[in-house]
């Protein structure tokens, strides 16, 4: 394995993070091959990676997590091929799984973890901190993060006023790690940026080297970035964010109403969609720890 991590780091220059990733999908990988008395990966068979999806099917694994895991294995084998230690890919004709439009996809606490350790304490990294931080803490849409101005934060009774497209507000309470980020960018980050421009918009809280407030797409883009540092570009996006944002609200304990007030969703049935998440988690605890499951 130490080759195939060495040549996507100094050959297609990933990052260590999604480096870190590749290792943990081929270590788990080559743990379910011993345990089918399967000495090495190199041994591994078309056969062998059918297993290996099945096994993550019945482990309700999601389909976004065994897509993951199916990329990082067989680019591990595609090199194997191209300095010929062996003949065919096993994972050439593995079918990823087609994704259920309406899975959720959410990070767990360990990558969100992960993702809001990243930004340095440069001017962009309070700014990305910052960002990312309201993010998850509000789970807010990105449509309405680009909308916030500085009147809409009130550090003193800790919330935040969000604005829709349609005008209309709500009131979310700000958390201490958002606080923290949010107070940190507006003392060094925000006001640095705004004396190094000559354009002075309207008092909007997230900016660009400008001056001028993000565009969604610029949102995206911060997004993307830190995603790639962790092995999750592909997956990450802002609505990633909100959905993790509800998940971890309702799997320590909070309301579907709450939730509802809380993100701004009209139809119930969102809600439900992200309570069915948390439910399958549960049952999959159940199933696993339950002597008479």
């Amino acid at each position: 394995m130490k080759e195939f991590l060495d040549y996507i780091k100094n050959e297609e220059n990933k990052a260590e993070n999604t480096i870190l990733a590749y290792k943990r999908d081929i270590s788990a990988f080559e743990s379910f091959l011993k345990k089918r008395e399967i000495p090495n990966l190199i041994e591994c068979t078309h056969g062998d990676s059918i297993a290996y999806i099945l096994y993550l099917k019945n482990e309700n694994k999601s389909k976004a997590t065994i897509n993951r895991k199916i990329s990082s294995i067989r680019a591990y084998y595609s090199r194997k091929v191209q300095i010929n230690e062996i003949e065919k890919n096993p994972f050439d004709n593995v079918k990823t799984a087609k994704s259920d439009k309406r899975e959720i996809d959410y990070l767990s606490t360990e990558e969100i973890k992960a993702l809001l350790e990243l930004p340095e304490k440069t001017l962009k990294g309070l700014r990305d901190k910052a960002l990312l931080e309201v993010m998850y803490g509000t789970g807010a849409r990105v449509t309405e993060i680009n909308k916030i101005k500085n009147k809409d934060i009130n550090f003193k009774m800790n919330f935040i006023t969000c604005t829709d497209g349609q005008s209309n507000s709500r009131i979310i309470p700000l958390g201490s790690y958002a606080h923290k980020a949010l107070q940190e960018y507006m003392d060094e980050g925000y006001c640095a940026i705004k004396r190094s421009v000559s354009i002075h918009p309207e008092d909007y809280l997230f900016i660009n080297f400008s001056g001028n407030p993000l565009t969604r797409q610029g949102v995206w883009k911060i997004v993307k970035e830190y995603g790639s540092k962790i092995g999750i570009e592909t997956r990450m996006t802002p609505q990633i964010l909100r959905n993790t944002f509800a998940v971890h609200m309702l799997q320590n304990g909070a309301d579907l109403k709450t939730l509802q007030e809380l993100m701004g969703f009209d139809d119930i049935s969102v809600g439900m969609a992200y309570l069915s998440v948390t439910n399958n988690r549960v049952k999959d605890v159940f199933n696993r720890s339950h002597p008479r499951a």
